[in-house]
């Protein structure tokens, strides 16, 4: 039987990466085929199409993380058309994502999170139209949001928290369809959360809005209620402003609402006490009226960055 080696092309790509870097995990790639030959496993970090498809197998993942890689971004790894999965998170990349990057037509999990990577986010990964995952959390990227991720109407979860992100939300993310989670907190954005809002039935799928610290003014909008999927809002550490409507106790789903820490004034809706499914509401640091309560047990909770989608 005929044994079915990876693509020449891509073969070629990792060896350059492996002449060129320091990277720890590479003094594991051993062998002509990063596919594995016969009893040879697969280089670590690897995984390839199956044998029995087409004439040569196709690198499909790249997994290298938390192995100390330090250096810019490869720009030779987006040389690996095939690739669906591209996870360098936990390393000390430095420096830009090129804009090759858009050539990753394939690509559905872009994880780039917990490096040191700088300038702003490139417009081009608005061209990866499979991707359903990109964590970009936790570098130094600046600049505004790209209105172009809009076009990722597959993606599922976008984390971009803890850079220095700064400028309006694009309204086009509130039309990704299938968009869960999104997290923009502890960044330089401003704005006002009615401008998110503006395209009727933005947000149809959304669960979880993290939106905390950072630089947005305003009030909160009715409009928010009809995110009818929300469970988590987090609107701390704002410039918020004005008091909370109360179509926001009618989501049925809302689970834990953070207020605290704006300039937000008048009284709590009775309804959000009596919302069967609301477990805490965090408000101190506001203007309330006196005897506004909050809900729940109060606890130092990190909701950035949930291990567990990984």
């Amino acid at each position: 039987m005929l044994l079915r080696t990876a693509l020449p092309s891509s073969v070629k790509v990792l060896n350059d990466i492996k002449a060129s870097l320091g990277w720890k995990v590479v003094y594991a790639w051993v062998g002509d085929d990063p596919c594995g030959e016969g009893d040879v496993a697969p280089w670590v970090g690897i995984t390839c199409s199956p044998p029995d498809q087409g004439e040569y197998r196709v690198i499909t993942e790249l997994e290298l993380f938390g192995v100390s890689i330090v250096g810019p971004f490869p720009t030779s790894v987006t040389n690996l058309l095939g690739l669906k999965k591209l996870d360098l998170h936990a390393n000390k990349l430095t420096g830009p994502i090129p804009p090759e990057i858009g050539r990753l037509k394939n690509l559905e999990t872009l994880n780039l999170r917990w490096n040191k990577l700088q300038d702003q986010i490139p417009p081009e990964i608005g061209e990866l139209k499979k991707l359903r995952n990109l964590y970009l959390s936790f570098n130094n990227l600046k600049g505004p949001i790209p209105k172009e991720l809009g076009n990722l109407v597959e993606l599922r979860y976008l984390y971009l928290h803890e850079n220095r992100l700064t400028g309006r939300v694009p309204q086009e993310i509130g039309s990704l369809p299938n968009l869960r989670h999104l997290d923009l907190s502890n960044n330089h954005l401003i704005g006002t959360l009615r401008e998110l809002l503006r395209n009727e039935g933005c947000f149809p799928s959304l669960r979880y809005l993290y939106l905390n610290d950072n630089w947005l003014t305003g009030g909160i909008p009715s409009q928010l209620a009809s995110i009818v999927n929300l469970e988590i809002l987090y609107l701390s550490h704002n410039k918020l402003t004005g008091p909370v409507p109360e179509a926001l106790a009618f989501l049925p789903r809302l689970a834990y609402l953070y207020l605290n820490d704006n300039m937000l004034s008048g009284r709590i809706p009775e309804a959000f006490y009596q919302h069967q499914t609301l477990k805490e509401m965090y408000i101190e640091g506001n203007n309330f009226s006196p005897g506004v309560k909050p809900v729940g047990v109060h606890r130092t909770m990190e909701l950035s960055d949930t291990e567990f989608l990984f």
